[in-house]
C-alpha cells in the first residue's frame, strides 16, 4: 500500500511539474495576443476609453475593394472603458465593430464615438456617471462619413461631424465600377488626375454639420469640399479649418493642390473668412490652447495671427545664434504652445527655445550636444499644466536605456524620472498634470498600460491583457552592434531560440526591412524562435542611388558578427522579408549564395514594371523610386542602369538560393503579378522556386487574409526553412 501511494505521489508530482513547464508559442497564440490603445483620458485620470483588438479582428477585410469609396475596411475592435477605483475594464458592446474618434466631452462626463456596423456609421454617446450608452438618431437623411472627424463644442452640447452629400455614393460607385469592371475603362493623359487619384479625391469629400445632442438636429456649417484640421475656439465662437483644392497629379509633389486656412463664426456660418490665402504651400500652423491664435514660421521668423486680427504679426526678428565668432541662422520649427498660451516652444538644430507670445523675446532653454549622433534621442512629449516642466521621452543611442526625463524651465535643469531597459510608448499626461499613463513592456512581451504620479514615486499596472503568455515560451532579445562593409556602426536585434543551450549552434533566420534598434513584442520573431532558430533583425545604411548595395553590406556584416560568437550554424542561415523587405530579400540573394533558403512576401522583383502595375496607388510607385523609399534618386530615363541594378528579376540567373514567393491576389500595393515575374524567370532558369498566391489575401499575402490562410502561410514558411536547414 505504501509502495502504491509513493508511486501515485511520484506521478502526481511529475504531472504537476510538467504542467508548470511553459508551452511553445504557436500560430494560434499569435492570433490571440491582445493589444489595447487608450484614446482619451479625463482630466484627473479616473476614466479612460480605448480599443482592444487581436489578429482575430483583421480577418474579414475584402482587399479587392481597396479605394472603393463606399467600402469601409473591416478592421474591427472592441471598445472598453476603464473607470472606478481600480480602473476596471468594461466592454461597451457584445461584439466588435469598426470604431474611431473616441472623444470625451470638455467636462469629461460624456464619451462620443463613431461605430460602423450594418454598413452605416453611427454616433454613440456613453454617459460616464450613469454608465449608460445610447445611439444618437440624428435627424437628417445624410449619412455620416466613415472618415468623419468628431469635435465637441466647448459647452458639451454638440459635436461637429462630416456627412456625405446626396448622390455621393452613386457617383463614387460609378467611378469605381468604371475603373474595375468597365465594360470599358479609359485612361486619358489630358485629364488632370490619374483615374484612381480622382476616385480618392471623391472619397475625401464631405459636408460639415453641427449635431445638437439635445434635439438631434444638424446645423449645416460647410458645403461639400475636402476639409481637415477642424477645431472650435474655446469660447465657442469660431470654427477654423483647412481646405484642400486638388489641381492635378504631380509627380514632383509640388503644385498638386492649393491649400487655404479659413474660419467661420458658428452663429454666422454663411460668412466665410480667410486666414491664409490659397496657395500651393501646405498649411503648417500650430494653434494655441484656446484655438483662436495660430503660430507659424515666416521667413525663419515666428509669426502669429489671431482669428480676430486682420493680418499676420511677425513676432521675432531674424533669428541669429552666436557661438564665439561664428554666426549662423537658426532654422526654427514650432513645436507647441505653453498651456497658458503665453509662450511658444520652438526647436532648431541647436536646441529648444521659448518664445514670448507678446514681445517675441527668445530664450534658449536647452542646447543639444554638438554630436547628435552619439547623444540620447529626446522627443518632447508633454508640458506640465503650470508651464514649468517639459517632459521628454529619452532613448540612449547605443543601449536599451529608455524612459522619461523632465526639463525644469525655471532652473534649466533636467531630471531623470524613469530610465531603464524597458520599452515605453504611448505617453499621456492627465490634464491635471498629476498622472502619467503609458505603455510598458520588458521588450519581449506585449505591452500593458501603467499609471504613475508625475514624479514616478508610485506607479501601478492598469491592464493585464495577455496573462496566459506567462505560460508560453517567449524569446529573449539582445541588442547587437556591428560595422558594415563601409565601417558604419549599425545595430540589430537578436532573438534567442526559446530552448537555447549555451555551447550549441542553431540555425539563423533574418528578417529584412531597413533599420532596427528598439526591441518589443514581434510575433514573427517569437514564432521563429519557437521553431528553434535564432531570429535576427539586421540594420542597413542606405546611400541614395545604390539601394541594392545596402543589404549586402549591412546584413552580411551582421551575420558575420553572430557567426564569430560561435552559436550560429553558418550552413543554416535563412532570410525573408515582407513588402520592402521582400524586395530586399530577392535582391540580396542575387548578390550572395550564403543563404540556405529565402522567402519574399509581397515584395516587388521588377522595379521597372512596378512603376505602372499598381494603378490604385496612383503615382506613388514613381515617386517612391525617384525620391522615396526605393532611393534610386532619378527617373528611369535619367538612370536606367540603376533601375536594372535594383530589379531582382533581371539578375535571376545569379540566384542559387531556393526561393519561396508569397503573394496576395488582392494586393493593391505590390500586385501578385510583379512577384510572379521572378517565379517564371527562376523556373525558366531551372532554379528552385515556389510561388504561393492567396486569392483571399492582400498585401503581406496569407498574413492579410482569412484565418485558415494565416495558418497556412506560417506553416509554409516553417516547412521551407526546415526543408533546407535539414537538407544534407
Amino acid at each position: 500500500m505504501v509502495r502504491q501511494t509513493t508511486f501515485f505521489a511520484f506521478f502526481l508530482g511529475l504531472n504537476i511539474l510538467l504542467s508548470a513547464q511553459p508551452k511553445p508559442f504557436t500560430v494560434a497564440d499569435a492570433i490571440n495576443v491582445k493589444s489595447f490603445a487608450i484614446h482619451d483620458v479625463c482630466s484627473d485620470g479616473a476614466f479612460m476609453a480605448g480599443l482592444m483588438s487581436s489578429r482575430h479582428h483583421m480577418f474579414n477585410v475584402d482587399h479587392t475593394r481597396h479605394r472603393d469609396p463606399s467600402y469601409v475596411g473591416q478592421f474591427t475592435s472592441d471598445l472598453y472603458v476603464l473607470h472606478g477605483p481600480g480602473h476596471e475594464m468594461i466592454p461597451l458592446f457584445d461584439k466588435p465593430a469598426v470604431h474611431n474618434n473616441l472623444r470625451l466631452s470638455p467636462d469629461g462626463q460624456l464619451l462620443a464615438f463613431l461605430r460602423y456596423e450594418y454598413e452605416t456609421t453611427s454616433l454613440y454617446i456613453y454617459d460616464v456617471r450613469r454608465n449608460r450608452i445610447r445611439k444618437v438618431n440624428i435627424k437628417t437623411d445624410h449619412d455620416i462619413a466613415s472618415n468623419s472627424p468628431l469635435v465637441w463644442t466647448p459647452d458639451g452640447g454638440g459635436v461637429v461631424l462630416a456627412f456625405r452629400e446626396h448622390g455621393w455614393k452613386e457617383i463614387g460607385d460609378s467611378m469605381y465600377t468604371e475603373a474595375t469592371k468597365g465594360p470599358i475603362t479609359v485612361y486619358d493623359s489630358s485629364q488632370p488626375f490619374l483615374k484612381w487619384e480622382k476616385i480618392n479625391h471623391h472619397a475625401s469629400l464631405s459636408k460639415i454639420g453641427l449635431v445638437s445632442l439635445d434635439n438631434r438636429k444638424v446645423s449645416w456649417l460647410l458645403e461639400e469640399a475636402r476639409y481637415s484640421n477642424i477645431r472650435i475656439s474655446a469660447d465657442g465662437t469660431f470654427l477654423s479649418y483647412e481646405e484642400v483644392h486638388p489641381k492635378k497629379s504631380a509627380y514632383d509633389r509640388r503644385n498638386e493642390a492649393d491649400y487655404e486656412l479659413k474660419y467661420i463664426r458658428l452663429d454666422q456660418p454663411d460668412e466665410m473668412h480667410v486666414l491664409i490665402e490659397k496657395s500651393t504651400n501646405r498649411i503648417n500652423v500650430t494653434w494655441n490652447p484656446d484655438n483662436d491664435v495660430f503660430a507659424t514660421i515666416d521667413s525663419n521668423r515666428v509669426a502669429l495671427r489671431a482669428i480676430t486680427e486682420e493680418k499676420m504679426r511677425i513676432l521675432t526678428s531674424d533669428t541669429v545664434e552666436i557661438s564665439g565668432t561664428d554666426t549662423t541662422k537658426v532654422q526654427l520649427r514650432i513645436n507647441r504652445w505653453r498651456p497658458d498660451g503665453k509662450k511658444i516652444l520652438a526647436t532648431s538644430s541647436r536646441g529648444y527655445w521659448l518664445v514670448d507670445a507678446e514681445n517675441g523675446n527668445m530664450e534658449n532653454v536647452y542646447r543639444f550636444p554638438e554630436d547628435r549622433k552619439i547623444a540620447p534621442e529626446l522627443n518632447i512629449s508633454q508640458w506640465s499644466p503650470d508651464g514649468r516642466f517639459l517632459y521628454l521621452t529619452y532613448s540612449a543611442h547605443d543601449k536599451w536605456e529608455r524612459g522619461m526625463i523632465s526639463l525644469d524651465l525655471d532652473e534649466l535643469k533636467t531630471k531623470n524620472l524613469i530610465l531603464d531597459s524597458n520599452l515605453y510608448t504611448r505617453w499621456r499626461l492627465s490634464d491635471s498634470g498629476k498622472y502619467f499613463i503609458y505603455q510598458k513592456s520588458d521588450g519581449d512581451m506585449p505591452p500593458d498600460y501603467y499609471m504613475a504620479n508625475a514624479d514616478f514615486a508610485e506607479s501601478r499596472r492598469l491592464t493585464d491583457l495577455n496573462p496566459w503568455m506567462r505560460d508560453r515560451k517567449i524569446s529573449k532579445s539582445e541588442l547587437v552592434s556591428y560595422r558594415d562593409a563601409d565601417g558604419e556602426l549599425l545595430y540589430g536585434i537578436l532573438y534567442y531560440p526559446v530552448d537555447y543551450e549555451p555551447g550549441k549552434q542553431y540555425p539563423l533566420v533574418c528578417e529584412l526591412y531597413e533599420s532596427f534598434f528598439h526591441n518589443g513584442y514581434r510575433l514573427t520573431m517569437q514564432l521563429i524562435a519557437n521553431e528553434g532558430y535564432f531570429a535576427f533583425l539586421p540594420s542597413v545604411n542606405f546611400i541614395e542611388g545604390y539601394p541594392a548595395e545596402a543589404w549586402i553590406k549591412g546584413v552580411t556584416s551582421g551575420i558575420n558578427k553572430l557567426i564569430d560568437r560561435g552559436f550560429i550554424d553558418e550552413k543554416k542561415i535563412g532570410v525573408y522579408g515582407v513588402s520592402y523587405g521582400g524586395y530586399a530579400t530577392s535582391l540580396l540573394i542575387s548578390q550572395t549564395d550564403r543563404f540556405a533558403a529565402a522567402i519574399n512576401i509581397s515584395g516587388k522583383v521588377n522595379i521597372i514594371s512596378f512603376l505602372g502595375d499598381s494603378p490604385r496607388i496612383g503615382r506613388r510607385n514613381y515617386t517612391a523610386a525617384e525620391m522615396g523609399q526605393d532611393r534610386i534618386g532619378a527617373t528611369l530615363w535619367e538612370a536606367p542602369m540603376k533601375y536594372i541594378a535594383t530589379s531582382a528579376v533581371l539578375h535571376a540567373d545569379r540566384i542559387n538560393t531556393p526561393h519561396l514567393l508569397m503573394t496576395g491576389e488582392g494586393d493593391w500595393n505590390v500586385p501578385a503579378s510583379n512577384t510572379r515575374e521572378l517565379y517564371y524567370a527562376l523556373r525558366r532558369l531551372d532554379k528552385e522556386v515556389v510561388w504561393v498566391n492567396y486569392h483571399r489575401g492582400g498585401h503581406v499575402a496569407g498574413l492579410a487574409s482569412t484565418e485558415s490562410d494565416f495558418y497556412d502561410h506560417w506553416q509554409r514558411m516553417f516547412d521551407w526553412f526546415d526543408k533546407y536547414f535539414t537538407k544534407e
